[in-house]
């Protein structure tokens, strides 16, 4: 952001959407100092230029070394021997074009550092830490420590006496619609049930809206108590006017200050470490890197590999500290083991620290969330073998190779193992670029017999360059498989990667076929929908593969493990249309401003996708017709008048445009159906007094009583949808319009509406359930229209239309433009507070908010689970399903559920109820332990597929080709192998029979 106030909202879309203007705009005036320049350095600089900060500056006198290039991406074997800084800062610059970046080569000092207002550690000592701390504590500049060291991390975070934290979960303020208001003191708001945010007692709220009591909405904002579910107490309100309807109440968030100490105090106090379930081991790792650094200090150099004689001098620095701590109990293996491994450089384990650095980094510059306070420690020694006696001193010795800082932890057999995996990677977007960069890194599939296989059917866009770091401006339009293939061979020549662009779903099990997935030793997913991830599960639980799967939503991440036949699988989607907003509410009783937004998507996609579709289709297909009353009366009307209307032109009676002029005709006269007439009919039928049955308001609670709205040129929101929408509609049509508002206005001066009186006989249901059951049997006016489109004369060729797919991401498309002022006008007409672009593009464009933070450290911890899978490690509580909550540094760690165990008894079943019973078992989505009995082994190892008991097999033959279930083609295979006669027990070793 060259310009403050300026926000480059194409490049930053997604990160707007977790941060907001106002933090932007903040971080758009940072500068920023990261010293080191090893793999966690370029990992917190890298997503630091990606997030928008005014400068970064990189520091780093040491030249690249073999165990560099096992995490610091931007370094190649060419650079060994200079300068990590010089070598990084082309590939760093070209991230963002926003940011200024620039090296230093020089040492750190106190004039260096003056010049900024974050200031970050890597690759430093504790000396220098303390010493430059005391100087950044004292001058308000925001200081912050990341180490790694093998499997373990720190982090410290102090920003200074007096930080003020403008927002501190980012959560959206909760606001809720009032049912009614008590005149009390003190006074009682109830909310009404539809969804409400849950408020908190000490909050404070302001009041909108509300009629009769109308004292609410002019004071400033209310502490509120005794929170229940759907009501609160306020002040005192015996003095105000009678409450009569309506309001909304909505959350005022409140700023808040924090003091940190500086990290001399802050060593010494326990507090301020934050665990996340490991409080031995944490508390324990806290002195166990000031002993390291004691350590080097002393030989100067870290520990050797696997030295016993290095480990107990580290253990006895600890033990020597601990006399001040007091610690009740000390992890004397996690000493060892950091001893053992603090020369090691990992990939994951720097992705990991390293998004959470700079997340804190973000923290700084914005004031936008809670920073770190102030310790944080982070572990994965559960990657290591469950058999560590075969890692000795003298087979860790380095090689001279690019893994020598991995292989440092975990031996040259394990790296040569990982050079061996066939890994299928499902999506090339955020996560999967950060998965990629962790591949080469790692050396996944590098090796002779290696592959690493990606698919992703998406083209790069402007809007994913914010985070998906492998792809450049220059890259736009190309596939993002075949970019990010050849970008992670740029970083490790020796990957054996290849592109595709197939979507995984029915349509592509040609290709990753039963040959395909049993030739894979595993499956990494990235992807960004509950549905794909489903179907992915499915594939890998049919061909028994291990499934590392992450996700992120904004600055919360998630990770979970799939290990065939000990954990629980990823299972079927538990996403339900409970979550669906009820027709009746978008059609007449709307009272958020997300239902006035799908409804204006649902205009949308009708006026200007479905209707030309329809056309087309009926231009195409004599059946259409027919198939088209099939769907129900109501929906074939519906259907059938679009049809026609388009079919004729207005000379006809229907609304084909010839021209410009009879788009903004059309444009206006339909503004004047949605946003008076419709609104005047529904007033009609309900008017502002009405009472139900009961006697009761009928406009309450969640149904707000709407207004007609007047046309007015001079009003902006109108003249905006009158733009957009006689654009699109010159588009479906092949006739080309204009931005020109004065021209249009012009033109809107001889528009002539047709008239309009509300009708008494009109029926407007009040929910779904009567919507259904009132279905009109219009078969006489079906047939009506079946007749005038049969006897229509139209050319096939001249009468197709131009559906538009909506795109979210091109603002001179008229898409956006056309959902926001469809959606504000329809809030007016409700008096909901309307939504800026911004906010209506998220919502109606279902855009999932996305930072490089949060990605970053989810690839990680998929990473240290994939370590755990090559090794084979079958103990449960080795692996981990992760959840975080950047915000708040709020990250959990639980051992993955473990498979369910059915036992199938089959000993009073007849054949066929074994298979139906079997059948169902099987397609279900857990894992399935069946007892198991003594079989031939000959027999055992042709017949692989089965779960079945003791029947004859040609009944299961009989059985299996009658199904409807088409049986799994090997199984078909087996079957010739067996005789009419032969009886058998079978023990499978897979979870499904049939797929």
């Amino acid at each position: 952001m060259s310009d403050i106030g300026e926000i480059d909202e194409g490049f930053y879309s997604r990160q707007l959407y977790v941060l907001g203007h106002e933090a932007m705009r903040r971080m758009g005036t940072a500068d920023v100092l990261i010293a080191g320049m090893r793999g966690l350095g370029v990992e917190i600089a890298k997503n630091v230029i990606l997030s928008g900060v005014k400068t970064v500056t990189i520091q780093d006198e040491g030249p690249a070394e073999w165990t560099d290039l096992s995490s610091q991406f931007f370094l190649k074997e060419s650079n060994l021997g200079q300068n990590r800084a010089t070598c990084s800062l082309q590939q760093l610059s070209a991230l963002n074009p926003h940011v200024r970046v620039s090296a230093h080569t020089g040492p750190l000092d106190e004039d260096l550092l003056l010049q900024f207002q974050v200031v970050v550690l890597t690759d430093s000592s504790l000396h220098d830490q303390k010493r430059f701390n005391e100087l950044c504590h004292s001058r308000g500049i925001k200081f912050i420590v990341a180490d790694s060291k093998g499997l373990c991390g720190q982090l410290f975070c102090d920003f200074g006496e007096e930080f003020e934290v403008l927002d501190e979960n980012g959560e959206e303020p909760a606001s809720a619609l009032i049912e009614s208001v008590s005149k009390a003191n003190p006074g009682m708001v109830f909310l009404t049930d539809d969804l409400p945010r849950e408020f908190s007692n000490g909050s404070k709220v302001i009041f909108s809206e509300v009629q009769g009591m109308t004292e609410l909405n002019s004071i400033g904002p209310v502490e509120i108590k005794d929170c229940g579910k759907c009501f609160f107490s306020i002040g005192n309100t015996s003095e105000f006017s009678q409450y009569e309807r309506g309001g909304v109440v909505t959350e005022v968030k409140q700023p808040c200050k924090l003091k940190f100490k500086p990290l001399s105090d802050a060593l010494l106090d326990h507090k301020l470490l934050k665990t996340n379930g490991k409080i031995d081991r944490h508390n324990t790792l806290h002195l166990a890197f000031q002993a390291l650094h004691s350590f080097a200090r002393k030989e100067q150099r870290l520990p050797r590999l696997r030295s016993q004689s290095d480990a107990d001098s580290l253990l006895a620095i600890v033990g020597e500290l601990n006399t001040v701590a007091q610690l009740d109990q000390l992890d004397e293996a996690a000493v060892r083991t950091l001893s053992y491994t603090a020369q090691g450089q990992l990939a994951p384990i720097n992705a990991f620290i390293g998004g959470l650095a700079a997340q804190e980094v973000i923290k700084a510059c914005s004031g936008k969330f809670t920073p770190l306070q102030q310790w944080l420690y982070f572990d994965a020694l559960e990657c290591l073998p469950e058999d560590e006696d075969q890692l000795t001193e003298d087979c860790l010795a380095a090689e001279g190779t690019r893994y020598d800082g991995q292989t440092a932890v975990f031996g040259p057999a394990f790296q040569e193992k990982l050079e061996r995996q066939k890994y299928f990677l499902v999506g090339a977007g955020a996560i999967g670029c950060e998965l990629l960069k962790n591949f080469a890194l790692m050396g996944l599939g590098a090796g002779e017999g290696g592959q690493i296989t990606v698919t992703d059917m998406d083209f790069i866009e402007r809007s994913n360059l914010n985070r998906q770091f492998l792809f450049r401006s220059q890259d736009i339009g190309k596939p993002k498989s075949d970019v990010a293939a050849k970008a992670v061979r740029e970083m490790n020549p020796r990957m054996n990667i290849t592109a595709h662009q197939n979507r995984l779903d029915a349509d592509s099990e040609g290709v990753y076929d039963y040959n395909f997935f049993m030739g894979l030793d595993g499956v990494a997913a990235a992807l960004d929908n509950v549905e794909a991830r489903v179907y992915l599960d499915g594939r890998c639980v049919q061909h028994q593969k291990p499934l590392v799967e992450g996700g992120t939503l904004g600055c919360q991440g998630s990770t979970v493990v799939v290990v065939p036949h000990l954990t629980k699988s990823y299972g079927p989607s538990t996403s339900s249309s409970n979550d669906a907003i009820p027709l009746c509410t978008l059609k007449n009783f709307p009272h958020r401003i997300e239902h006035t937004l799908q409804w204006a998507r649902d205009q949308f996609e009708g006026l200007f996708k479905q209707t030309p579709e329809n056309v087309n289709l009926f231009l195409r297909d004599d059946g259409f017709v027919e198939r088209t009353l099939g769907l129900g009366d109501a929906e074939a009307l519906e259907v059938l008048w679009g049809l026609w209307s388009s079919l004729q032109n207005t000379e006809a009676g229907g609304q084909r445009p010839t021209s410009w002029e009879d788009c903004v005709s059309w444009a206006r006269c339909k503004w004047e159906t949605l946003y008076n007439n419709d609104i005047r009919q529904l007033l009609h039928c309900f008017p502002p007094g009405e009472v139900t049955a009961a006697g009761l308001p009928f406009w309450a609670g969640s149904k707000r009583c709407p207004h007609p709205l007047t046309f007015d040129p001079n009003n902006t929101t109108h003249m905006d949808y009158v733009v957009a929408a006689a654009n699109l509609y010159g588009q479906i049509f092949r006739i080309s319009g204009t931005r020109d508002r004065a021209s249009i206005t012009k033109t809107l001066e001889k528009v002539r509406l047709p008239s309009f009186t509300p009708k008494s006989s009109v029926k407007i249901h009040l929910s779904d359930e009567e919507m259904e059951e009132d279905k009109q049997d219009d078969k006489a006016e079906l047939e009506e229209w079946k007749g005038k489109l049969a006897s229509s004369s139209v050319e096939s060729s001249f009468m197709l239309m131009y559906p538009i797919d909506f795109e979210k991401d091109d603002d001179s498309n008229f898409h956006v433009d056309y959902i926001v002022a469809a959606s504000n006008l329809r809030a007016e007409n409700y008096d909901i507070p309307a939504a800026d672009r911004h906010q209506s593009k998220r919502i109606a464009g279902r855009i999932i908010p996305a930072i490089a933070t949060t990605t970053a450290a989810v690839a990680g911890l998929m990473c240290l689970e994939l370590y755990k899978l090559v090794q084979g490690h079958r103990n449960i509580s080795s692996y981990s399903t992760a959840y975080m909550y950047l915000p708040v540094t709020h990250i959990v760690f639980c051992p993955p559920s473990p498979a369910h165990g059915f036992e199938v008894s089959t000993s009073s079943l007849p054949p066929t109820d074994i298979f139906s019973r079997s059948q169902r078992l099987f397609t279900h989505s857990e894992p399935i332990a069946l007892h198991r009995t003594p079989i031939g082994t000959a027999l055992l190892k042709r017949f692989t597929l089965f779960r079945l008991y003791t029947f004859r097999v040609s009944d299961v033959v009989k059985m299996v080709t009658k199904t409807e279930i088409p049986p799994h083609k090997k199984m078909l295979e087996l079957m010739p192998s067996f005789t009419e006669d032969e009886d058998c027990e079978i023990v499978p070793p897979i979870r499904y029979m049939l797929m």
